[in-house]
Order: structure tokens, then C-alpha cells, then sequence
């Protein structure tokens, strides 16, 4: 697995290699080819914000936005390979991810754990949402949620087999959130919430 992190944010702390180990780690799990691609780009709040105004036509800034770059549906038969039950999997570059962790720092603060843990709960999420899953509906909500805390759950785990030190993994009530839970946060917060993917949402990040 192919993962690339263009930080480009200043914002201190940034723990880049742990951000490349849980998204590898996420990709595997979901059968992705050894050879798919992807990239993070962490970037700063006045980024995130153009990029949330100009693709999803909502102001101010937010967590975590994706950039497919294609429709990934289950049973697709896509050539990006994309979910497990997708009939062709194959390499591709999934897309990129793009984060920002100043906005991130203050839904960790409100949540009860550290900047690290809110990263890479949002890297997965991300993840997920290069791979078709979505959240626009209860049902879809329920299973990408479910999923995304056992991936992340099951990354700390193997993190500890591996014997690498990263952050701590956090036992907060909003650590492992459910969708109801990251709705309270953003009652908090406005602004992050994870939001669900929005159209177009298929062309890369570095194309203005």
C-alpha cells in the first residue's frame, strides 16, 4: 500500500508515519491491493474551508473531506478494486483524504481524547469513504460507523503486536463514537460531524 501525506497545515504535532500506518492498515483489512494508492493532505483552516465552500457548497471549515477518484459501490465490479465484495479488485489510486488538524484539535479537546486518536479516527473515516461507504442514510450510517470503529479498534491491537509506540488508544465514550455521537459533538462543534460525501467530490485535491 501506497500512501502519501502532504502536510502543508504548520500546525505542530502531526504525527505523519501514524497517520501512514493506520490508513495502510485500514486499506488492508478492507482486501485492498498491495498496490492501491492514496494520499493525505493535511492542511491548514483557511484550505479546508475554500475546499468545503467550493465542493460541497457549505461554509466554514470542517475535520475531514474526501476525494474519490471514482463511484464505488458494492459488487461494482470497479477495476480500483474498492470494497471487499467489489468482483474486480485490482490497484488503483483510491483518491486523497484531506484533514485539518487545527479543526480537529478542537473536537478531540471536546471529546475527551488527543489530536493523534481524533486523526486517525478521521483517516479512517476517510478511508471508508474512498471505498464507496457513505452515511446518508440510517442503515448505511449504522454499518460505516460499526465498521469504522472496529478497524480502528482492531489498528491498536496491532500496533501492540507490532510492539510500535504511537498515542495511547483512548477509552473515552466519544473515542469509538457512533453516528449519534459525533451528532452531539458538532452540537459542540459545529462544523465537523463527519460529513457524508458530497458530489462532485471526484477530482483530486491539487486540481483548482
Amino acid at each position: 500500500m501506497s500512501i502519501e501525506v502532504f502536510n502543508e497545515s504548520g500546525h505542530e504535532g502531526v504525527n505523519e508515519e501514524m497517520l501512514i500506518d493506520v490508513a495502510s492498515f485500514a486499506l488492508g483489512e478492507m482486501d485492498i491491493h498491495p498496490d492501491a494508492e492514496a494520499s493525505i493532505h493535511i492542511v491548514d483552516l483557511a484550505t479546508i474551508t475554500d475546499l468545503h465552500v467550493r465542493w460541497l457548497d457549505l461554509e466554514g471549515a470542517t475535520d475531514v473531506m474526501t476525494f474519490p477518484m471514482d463511484e464505488l459501490t458494492p459488487g461494482s465490479g470497479s477495476a480500483l478494486g474498492g470494497r471487499p465484495d467489489s468482483k474486480q479488485p485490482g490497484p488503483a489510486l483510491l483518491g486523497d483524504i484531506v484533514l485539518c488538524p487545527e479543526f480537529a484539535a478542537k473536537q478531540a479537546l471536546a471529546a475527551g481524547h488527543g489530536l493523534d486518536h481524533e486523526l486517525a479516527l478521521l483517516t479512517v473515516h476517510g478511508c471508508l469513504h474512498l471505498l464507496g461507504y457513505d452515511h446518508a442514510t440510517p442503515a448505511e450510517e449504522k454499518e460505516m460507523f460499526a465498521l469504522q470503529n472496529e478497524l480502528l479498534a482492531d489498528w491498536y491491537d496491532d500496533v501492540k503486536k507490532r510492539g510500535i509506540t504511537y498515542q495511547p488508544k483512548p477509552a473515552g465514550a466519544q473515542a469509538f463514537p457512533s453516528a449519534a455521537d459525533r451528532q452531539a459533538l458538532d452540537e459542540i462543534v459545529p462544523g465537523g460531524g463527519l460529513p457524508a460525501i458530497g458530489e462532485p467530490a471526484r477530482k483530486p485535491t491539487g486540481d483548482k
